[in-house]
């Protein structure tokens, strides 16, 4: 999970399993003086320990440890082989946040994004009806794209020129459309050739074991239980054995061949126009995702000097670089985990924080089969609560000017209704543009917001929907 805001406003994300807090409590225990982990990390500058940076670790991990179980399922639907996929996420994450913990020195994990994977499989290839190896052709170009506009400097003028209301709906609408895949996953809510949807049968066991899972993963929440959604996936997973007839094939085993998504990108196909529109919507997720929660998290652990990142630019490459290994190695977009912000909680503040988390993501290779017992409805819940939660940022927008409210409100509406964050963005940048301009208020708009709504409404015009 993750958020779309700038500091100030994406300073402050809730996430699930962490104390709130006005400010990250100071580490505990004297600060490490000497030796390797010192020079590389500064622990000393940072004021903090060893012990504190792995105790931070282990508690971001827990947060986060449901995309190993999540990401595989979502992919899977698309047709990519789960085992794969597995690998590859545990891999990618490892790889993404030991670059960010190495090279940016910042307690900042990484892993596939939530939302971004449901748009990959859902929209792209279940709905589009491109392969999937085109799909990670374009998560590959978007991420070159992202690393050009890192690089350049581009990237400043890209976030400023997309207004806060928008950035804000991106994430309500992205939460509603998990919300939306989450009950379809768990049978809550089913199709209907009369009204779209309908209620599914409530009494069958997946809907059954699903409700029981959401409502432990939030009342373990609201009781501060680190790793409440991990929990509750677990808890649905073994009850299916039960109730469900799943069967349950082990815990530990030599992790699955990655060979079958490995370097089966089709970036050629990925570089035809009628997916043009999927390498925009990946690309501008990806910019606002990771600046928002690197800001965020980067201000609750008091590393803004002053109300900057100082090695900002570090902490991009790091996030880009991670998007194209991601294409290769066979995962959608990879991006920086607003759960961080648990571990800076627990007090992290170097980069040795994130390289605890690596290690513990490189560990669960091991656990292949249980991954591959967790059925869709068992990770359903997880993707209801990250989903319930973005929806806070219904209250960043200023309801006073409909110029701006109606936009965000068509943007994230249009996602799950179209089932289709393209369509949403697509749709809100074009209302923004019109309302501004027939309400005399043209000057007001980026000349980026121009450009995007010009390609969307080409798009729409010449090429088609989608």
């Amino acid at each position: 999970m993750s958020t779309f805001e700038e500091a100030p406003k994406g300073a402050e994300p809730r996430i699930p399993g962490h104390v709130e807090s006005a400010r990250p409590r100071a580490a505990v225990g004297s600060a490490s003086g000497s030796g390797l982990l010192e020079r590389v990390f500064k622990l000393s500058a940072h004021n903090t320990t060893v012990r504190t940076e792995v105790i931070a670790g282990l508690t971001t991990f827990l947060t986060m440890a449901y995309i190993i179980f999540v990401n595989p399922t979502i992919l899977g639907d698309a047709g990519m082989p789960k085992g794969a996929v597995f690998v590859a996420t545990c891999l990618i994450a490892a790889l993404g946040t030991l670059i960010m913990g190495l090279y940016a020195n910042y307690p900042i994990a990484m892993a596939p994004g939530m939302g971004l994977n449901a748009y990959f499989a859902y929209v792209v290839v279940l709905g589009m009806g491109y392969t999937w190896q085109v799909a990670l052709g374009a998560v590959f170009i978007s991420g070159c794209l992202f690393l050009i506009v890192t690089v350049t400097g581009l990237r400043e003028l890209f976030i400023a020129g997309i207004p806060q209301s928008l950035r804000t709906a991106i994430t309500v609408g992205i939460g509603m459309f998990l919300a939306l895949i989450a009950l379809k996953s768990a049978g809550v809510v089913a199709a209907s050739p009369a009204t779209f949807v309908t209620l599914g049968d409530l009494h069958s066991p997946p809907v059954v074991l699903a409700t029981l899972g959401f409502l432990v993963i939030v009342t373990l929440d609201r009781l501060k239980v680190r790793g409440a959604i991990l929990i509750g996936i677990m808890l649905v997973t073994v009850l299916s054995f039960f109730f469900g007839g799943n069967k349950f094939h082990g815990v530990f085993d030599a992790p699955p061949s990655i060979a079958p998504t490995f370097m089966q990108l089709d970036i050629l196909g990925a570089l035809k126009g009628g997916i043009l529109n999927v390498v925009l919507v990946f690309f501008l997720v990806e910019m606002f995702d990771a600046t928002g929660t690197l800001m965020g998290v980067a201000k609750r652990a008091g590393l803004l000097v002053p109300g900057k990142m100082e090695r900002m630019n570090k902490a991009l490459l790091a996030d880009s670089g991670a998007i194209f290994a991601g294409s290769l190695l066979g995962t959608s977009s990879t991006t920086a985990y607003v759960e961080s912000a648990a571990g800076v909680q627990a007090g992290g503040r170097t980069g040795l924080t994130a390289v605890v988390v690596a290690v513990m993501f490189l560990a669960c290779l091991m656990i292949s089969p249980l991954a591959g017992s967790v059925p869709a409805y068992a990770t359903a819940p997880a993707l209801l609560f990250v989903g319930c939660l973005m929806l806070r940022d219904l209250v960043e927008l200023d309801w006073e000017d409909t110029t701006e409210v109606i936009p965000a409100a068509v943007t994230a509406l249009a996602m799950p209704f179209t089932y289709s964050i393209a369509n949403g963005l697509a749709f809100g940048f074009i209302t923004y543009a019109v309302l501004k301009l027939c309400t005399g208020r043209a000057r007001e708009v980026h000349a980026m917001v121009w450009v995007i709504a010009a390609i969307f409404l080409f798009k729409f015009a010449y090429i088609g929907g989608h």
